[in-house]
Order: structure tokens, then sequence, then C-alpha cells
């Protein structure tokens, strides 16, 4: 279990933790503790290292000075700056003047000679308690460590729960939030650590035990899509099955234009175990498309090279009835109108679809789509998509992307996968997960083409709409995570993925 809290139910895991004998004072201790440790593994050593802690004035600064004492009774040698005044009867403050570690004041002028001899530094500034932008000695002291960081990139830094001024819950940074080489969170991973903004500045994210009780975190409603988590969601494959028992997908996808999508979409489900893929396109695009993936069957559209129109609805109702689950929209083009959806998915039988690309775009010029969708569907929008289905800009999109897309699944009655970096999955129920992966090779034309066609080959497996949703995230990321190792990130293709689908999964079933 891996759970990913927002900032408001950290605060209520640890009045809860309270309850069991647990206080903030233990809370405390367990985490310095626990930041110390971290510390000493990422520098292999502590002894004679020299450790800045950035000292703040709340938890967060009360967590710095317990890692303090332990880097300083393990050897380090110790530098505490105060950013704020801290009482004189802080007892985690009172501990480390009588060990004899260095505690300097709040006077700037003094923090440049002590980064610059710095092996690592600890920001323990500010955590999930900061909701202003950062002023006064606190900007002061963090441009001072950017500018350290950047002319000296050996030195370390640590930041304790979050970098601060990063929102924990939206991955927003404030303007002089630290590029920190490693993220020291505490109890449990924070929401806005898995969004770009959030990632770009906190390295490495490492999750520290801080003795929160295990039954305190079951019905939070986002997690990690670990490896874990995919392997459990793995569709049984019976060495007695037959192809239909692992399900028959229909994709209605391709025009002139984009017959390259339909393949990627048909491929891609073939490749994560469907029993029989077959493709509704326009019977002019058909060869070109045969010739690269004999082994999916086909049901030519008339109309020559253009992609499915008005006219096609009927016809593509009628053969919808033979198989278990539907992919549109990869390669449509344009022509796939509001009217068309409107008219196929009012004849559609009731079976569950994968809404992508053209199809979403479709459905976002049909006014509250939504009101009149009494349908089951996974729709995969990348940011820009999502923009249109939901009015906003791309900016705010990216700005709130776990929340939005959980508003949105419960809104439209759809699971939701907003793609991107740190892709999430969301069910209409509001539960939540959020992959682990971020790979600039996928920024590519055709990933999500893969993507969509390895969600419906999943859904026709079996799954259910949310976890056919999630393993389909997972699975495709690590493909693509398997051909950037191969290839490199530059120049990988959305089909050197197709091949690694396969033994994406096979690398589940063998670390079990």
């Amino acid at each position: 279990m891996s759970k990913v809290v927002t900032v408001s139910e950290m605060h209520r895991l640890e009045e809860e933790s309270a309850k069991t004998g647990v206080g903030a004072a233990q809370l405390m201790e367990n985490a310095g503790r626990a930041v110390a440790q971290s510390v000493r593994r990422k520098l292999g050593t502590v002894a004679a290292k020299r450790v800045i802690v950035l000292v703040g004035p709340g938890n967060n600064g009360g967590d710095g000075l317990v890692a303090a004492r332990y880097l300083y009774e393990e050897g380090a040698s110790v530098s505490v700056f105060l950013a704020s005044v801290r009482h004189d009867d802080d007892h985690n403050l009172m501990m480390i003047r009588d060990k004899g570690v260095t505690v300097m004041g709040s006077d700037i002028s003094r923090i440049d000679g002590m980064l610059a001899s710095a092996d690592a530094v600890i920001d323990a500034l500010f955590g999930t308690g900061q909701s202003r932008g950062i002023d006064g000695v606190y900007k002061e002291v963090l441009e001072r460590l950017g500018h350290v960081k950047r002319c000296r990139p050996a030195i370390k830094i640590f930041a304790v729960d979050l970098p601060t001024g990063l929102n924990a819950d939206t991955g927003q940074p404030d303007q002089v939030t630290p590029f920190v080489d490693y993220t020291l969170t505490l109890g449990l991973p924070k929401r806005g650590l898995y969004t770009p903004e959030g990632a770009a500045r906190a390295g490495e994210v490492v999750v520290l035990d801080i003795g929160l009780a295990t039954h305190l975190k079951t019905d939070l409603s986002a997690e990690l899509i670990t490896a874990e988590l995919a392997r459990g969601l793995l569709p049984v494959r019976s060495p007695y099955a037959h192809k239909g028992s692992f399900g028959r997908v229909m994709a209605i996808a391709g025009s002139a234009n984009y017959y390259g999508a339909a393949y990627l979409a048909c491929a891609g489900a073939a490749r994560v175990g469907s029993g029989l893929v077959a493709l509704a396109a326009p019977e002019g695009i058909i060869p070109a498309i045969a010739a690269k993936i004999p082994e999916i069957t086909y049901i030519p559209l008339p109309d020559s090279t253009m992609g499915a129109d008005i006219e096609d609805v009927a016809v593509l109702a009628n053969h919808a009835r033979e198989y278990d689950t539907i992919l549109i929209g990869p390669g449509l083009g344009q022509r796939a109108s509001g009217e068309f959806m409107k008219r196929l998915l009012a004849l559609l039988p009731p079976l569950p679809l994968v809404l992508d690309a053209d199809a979403l775009n479709a459905l976002a010029k049909m006014s509250k789509w939504w009101q009149d969708a009494d349908f089951e569907a996974i729709i995969t929008p990348h940011p820009g998509e999502m923009a249109r289905l939901t009015g906003l800009n791309i900016g705010e999109v990216q700005a709130s992307r776990i929340a939005l897309a959980q508003e949105k699944a419960t809104l439209w009655g759809k699971t939701v996968i907003l793609k991107g970096a740190y892709t999430v999955v969301a069910s209409p129920d509001g539960r939540c997960r959020i992959s682990p992966f971020a790979n600039a090779a996928l920024a590519s034309a055709g990933t999500g083409d893969v993507l969509a066609g390895a969600v419906v080959g999943l859904l026709g497996q079996g799954l259910s709409l949310f976890d056919a949703a999630s393993l389909g995230v997972y699975i495709h990321a690590r493909a693509g995570e398997r051909a950037k190792a191969q290839i490199g990130e530059v120049g990988m293709l959305a089909s050197d993925m197709l091949a690694e689908l396969p033994r994406a999964i096979q690398e589940l079933l063998e670390h079990k």
C-alpha cells in the first residue's frame, strides 16, 4: 500500500495518531531520527561531513533540530541556522545546544560562509504548513542556497517532507523553492510531489516511516500505482483458454491522415494479451495497416480513405454486438463530429468503452455531454483535451491535475486517465491512482494511441474500468522505460514500445 495524501488528510492522520498514543512530540522524534538515517544512507557516511540544517519556525523546523542531534551524535560536523526565533524552552533546541551543536541566529551575512563549505544542506524551513509566499530571511536563504547549488552541484540538498515553498496538494512552487536532490517525505508522500513542477524540484522522493498506525491509512482515496499493485491486477491466463477467453476488442479508429494511430492502438491491445482485435476503419486504409499487423481482423467501412462518418453509425453499432469492449477515437480525424458521437453512443450496445483522441474532441463539442452519457467508459485526455472538455486552459489543468481528475470523474461518471508526467487515474467513486513515472521519451506522437490500445485490451480481459485503466497506465509506462533504456530518450518512437508491453507484463510476473 502506497497511499498519497493531501494536507488535510495528513493533519487528520496526525490527530488520529495522537489518540493511539503517538503524539506530536513522538512523531517529531521519529521523523528527525528517520531523516538523519536517510541522510547517512544517501551520503554513505556522515562522519566528518559538514551538514547545515536550515530551521524554520514550526514542526518542520523541529524535525530538523532532531535530525541535527542524531547527525551530530553520528560524527557529522553540524551547524544549525535558525531562520526564525524559536523559544528558548524548545526542548529539541535545548538538547542540541547542550550537546555543543553550533547554532546560529538569523544573521544572513553568515549563511554564505556556511553554505560554501557544506557537504550537505537540510531544508527544514517550511513543510506542509506553508500557505503564503516565501519572503524575508527565508527568501534570502533559499536564493543563496540556489546559487550555491548552481556553482557546486556536488553539494547534496535534502528537503524535510517538502522543498520549502512547494504546495503539498498542487505541486505549485514558490519562485525560490529549491531544486533538491532528495525529498524525505514524512509518513506518506504528498500529492504535490507527483506533479510535473513538484517532481522537478523534489528530486528523489524517499518516504520515511514515522510511526503512523497502518490502519489509519486504509480509507485514503489516492495511491501510487506500484509494481505490487499492478501485479495484483494482472488477469489470470489459464493454459486451457481459447482466444475468446481473453476478450474480443473492437477499435473504431483511423483515417487517411492518421492510419498509424489505428495500427498503434490495435497493436497495443494485442500486445497486452487480447484474444481478438478487430479494426473498423475506412476500407481504403486497411491494406496499409494489414501489412503491418496481419493478426487482427477488419471491418471495412465505405467512403474511401476518410474517417468514420455519421453514415457508418448503424454498421458500427451492429458489429459492436460481437465484442466485449470498444475503443473509439485514435486517428478518426475531425469528421468525428459531435453528432457522430451522439448517434454512435446512442446505438451502441451496453459495452464498456474507451474514448480517446478525436472521440474526446467530439465530446467537447457537445454541451454537457455527460448528462446524456448513460454508458460505462474510460476517457483518456491529455492536458489539451482535458482543457477542451472542461473549458479551462492548459495551465489551469496542469495546476491541479489530481483534484481536477477526481472532480471530473465524479461529475461525468466516467473513469478518467489524465495523461502526462505522473499520469492520474480517477474513478467516479472518488478513488485515485497516480503513476510513479515521468518519461520525456513518451512525449511523442502515437504513445497515447498505444496506451488507449493497452487499456482497452485489458478491459476486454475482464478487469474493471478503474483497474484496467490503472494497469494499462503502469504497463505502458514501464514499456516506455524499457524502450528508453534500449534506445535512449531522444528519438524513441511509439512503435518501439509495442514489443516492450508483453515484456513489462513478464517483468511483473517474474518479480513476485
